[in-house]
């Protein structure tokens, strides 16, 4: 076993030093051989929490399908836990560890298309996070009455801070269920439907099933001294929802007349995105000592009842922005999942984005405007929004919220069909529903869609830091236009407007000049549709 696993550390180590990462990125965020021989198909994840000492006890049950032959594979779990023993068919598994890696050892070889399941018994103190939700592990705080209110929140850190399992994002178990023994006089709410709760003398085990697909950064625990209501919600084809609501006792009502909003959201996203995803499920809105999180079908809500984000707002838009955004993340990462960290942005561009769908089905077209030109204030186009792929690294952090929103938007506007572009925001929410994509997928079902090749466009937005640039120049009495790119053969139309001229759309390109007859008089006043675009533009002087 220690030749076989020396030999994956060596191949680990010479692809970390030659890209600069370090061999902890590499085993986190490869699909190396050792971990994509098997497909995970179910966690039974039990924990007890001991929240005074602030450590937990646990063991996952994981239950896997062989894709390939093997005598070894890897799981994660972060090297500050203990991890205490590996059991197999009752047998006690051999194990080593790297950095968050686990290397198991199977006394015979695994053989493809069999099933198996491995116990893993594990003890610790996990990670507490410094500044939740943008680092991750737990919080643990009191309510104002004093009593314990625990959340955790773990994205991009990794599931494995608190949990055995394989942490990547391309494996997703078809279904779970969390299992969390707290003290009697709490509560704990995690994803999915409660499907039975039992007296354990002074604590309670409370048994959470989830139906679907999870991604593991979603898997979460929230415990405190919760009050509880509930509403249902029927959708346009009359199928019912249960929204549940979970909130500290003395928010009870402010969260009643909160949450309203959630009928009004659900009608948008369900006419713009196809059904809620996880109708078996249910749906949760769940109050944490955190900002938010789009823990699947049990939403971290940390907006302290607030409009906007925490009380900050463009104009007079009074919505709820953790309740309308988290919410979105139903249908953009927690149903349609990347596989690799590296397209977040399939994740958090399509989220925000979900935002202006949401003020323009609420509040009209120009509203919607306002709201993106809101927006563009937070672009810095300083690095790409693509990560590094197998190191688990996002790209530009805030570009793949906004710049991608903005991305999205002008794509709208290029593509000049919003019956078309609605049918493929749709058709993506629906057609890769509980799946794990790249990049590449989304892109390649958007070139189909519209029978028109737009990787140019996507790359330039996707791969490079700057965005278009649009230069402009008046040469005997004719505008001449180019795009600026780093992509070559790049082409995008543009829409300009002046008195005379009117409004003109113009194809252009970055090969050549593109040039159209302008007065001198319209050219003084020339203007670049920038609310539908996200570019730049750049006057170049003539001789």
């Amino acid at each position: 076993m220690r030749a076989t696993i020396l030999l994956f550390l060596l191949l680990f180590s010479s692809l970390s030093h030659a890209q600069e990462y370090t061999l902890a990125d590499t085993l986190r965020g490869t699909l190396s051989s050792i971990r994509s021989c098997f497909d995970v198909t179910y966690y039974d994840l039990q924990i007890d929490l001991d929240i005074e000492s602030k450590t937990l006890t646990g063991v996952n049950h994981i239950h896997f399908t062989n894709t390939a032959d093997y005598d070894l594979f890897q799981i994660d779990l972060f090297k500050n836990m203990r991890l205490d023993n590996v059991l197999y068919n009752g047998q006690t598994l051999k194990f080593e560890r790297k950095h968050d890696a686990v290397f198991v050892s199977f006394p015979s070889t695994m053989k493809k298309g069999e099933s198996g399941m491995i116990s893993v018994h594990y003890a610790g103190t996990p990670i507490a996070a410094k500044n939740a939700p943008w680092d991750g592990g737990f919080v643990w705080k009191q309510d104002a009455n004093g009593k314990p209110w625990i959340g955790v929140a773990c994205e991009g850190t990794g599931a494995s801070l608190w949990w055995p399992n394989k942490d990547h994002l391309s494996d997703e178990p078809d279904s779970m269920r969390i299992s969390c023994i707290t003290p009697a006089d709490l509560m704990c709410v995690s994803n999915g439907e409660l499907e039975s709760k039992a007296s354990l003398g002074n604590r309670t085990v409370w048994n959470w099933k989830v139906s679907y697909p999870i991604n593991n950064y979603n898997v979460t625990l929230n415990v405190a001294d919760y009050g509880h209501f509930a509403n249902t919600y029927t959708n346009s084809s009359g199928e019912e929802l249960k929204c549940d609501y979970y909130v500290l006792k003395d928010n009870l009502e402010k969260a009643k007349e909160q949450f309203k909003q959630v009928t009004e959201m659900m009608d948008c996203f369900e006419e713009a995105f196809g059904p809620y995803p996880f109708y078996k499920d249910g749906y949760a809105l769940v109050e944490t000592p955190y900002l938010g999180m789009e823990h699947q079908g049990a939403i971290a809500y940390g907006n302290k009842y607030m409009p906007g984000y925490l009380g900050r707002f463009p104009n007079e838009m009074d919505f709820d922005y953790i309740i309308i955004h988290e919410t979105g993340h139903e249908w953009w990462g927690n149903s349609v999942s990347m596989k690799d960290a590296a397209d977040m942005w399939i994740h958090e561009s399509f989220c925000t984005y979900s935002e202006s769908v949401f003020v323009e089905c609420k509040y009209g077209y120009d509203k919607m405007l306002e709201y993106l030109a809101y927006q563009r204030n937070f672009i810095n186009n300083k690095s790409p929004i693509y990560g590094e792929y197998g190191l688990n690294q996002e790209g530009n952090g805030g570009d793949m919220y906004y710049k991608g929103a903005w991305m999205i938007h002008t794509f709208r506007n290029v593509l000049n069909n919003d019956s078309l572009f609605s049918s493929i925001l749709k058709g993506i929410a629906q057609d890769f529903a509980y799946q794990t994509v790249d990049g590449n997928d989304i892109i390649n079902y958007i070139n189909t869609k519209t029978s028109h090749d737009y990787s140019s466009f996507f790359n330039q937005y996707l791969k490079f830091s700057d965005v278009p640039v649009l230069e402009y120049r008046w040469v005997k009495k004719n505008l001449e236009l180019r795009w600026k790119t780093d992509v070559p053969r790049f082409s995008m139309p543009m829409v300009l407007s002046a008195p005379k001229l009117g409004q003109k759309r113009v194809l252009v390109s970055n090969q050549d000049w593109n040039s159209i007859q302008v007065s001198k008089k319209d050219m003084k006043s020339l203007k670049f549709a920038d609310d539908l675009f996200l570019i730049l533009t750049k006057k170049i002087a003539t001789n």
